[in-house]
């Protein structure tokens, strides 16, 4: 019986690997393998960290975190005196019970954290956070000072 990752060849005395097609077959192998054995995959430990923009006005700093499934109340926002955004929450399974025992589940539950640096002179004081459906929207204010850090370059031809 041939093997569907690899094929014989005559002239060598080893199994050769199919063309790609099969790779992905044997990556889905792994994956069936993997999840037999109830590890976490890379995939879903990166689920637990927030997706982030940072965004900047003249005025504002602006960081938008997507944490779908996390309860309002169940966010902590820190920002340190050094200039690091810590936003951090868990996201709760709810339990259920299913009458012959046997379900399936892809949701990821448990601890997210993620901290931003904020390289920026921030009046901290004045920040606002608002969570709507899964999106936090952190507002912090500029300084005056660093309002007003823009300077005009002016940009000269290289002589050669």
């Amino acid at each position: 019986m041939q093997n569907q990752v690899t094929t014989k060849d005559t002239n060598r005395p080893y199994d050769v690997p199919v063309h790609n097609a099969a790779h992905g077959e044997f990556r889905n192998f792994m994956t069936h393998f993997w999840n037999m054995l109830d590890f976490p995959r890379h995939s879903e430990m990166e689920d637990l960290e927030p997706k982030i923009e940072v965004a900047e006005n003249k005025s504002n700093v602006v960081v938008t975190a997507e944490i779908p499934g996390v309860a309002e109340n169940d966010l902590d926002l820190q920002i340190s005196a050094d200039g690091y955004l810590t936003i951090s929450g868990e996201k709760k399974q709810e339990t259920s019970n299913h009458d012959n025992g046997n379900y399936f589940s892809e949701i990821t539950y448990g601890m997210v954290r993620r901290t931003i640096p904020l390289p920026w002179d921030l009046d901290f004081d004045k920040a606002d956070a608002e969570y709507n459906e899964g999106v936090l929207k952190v507002s912090i204010p500029k300084n005056q000072t660093a309002q007003e850090k823009v300077k005009k370059l002016n940009v000269k031809k290289k002589n050669k």
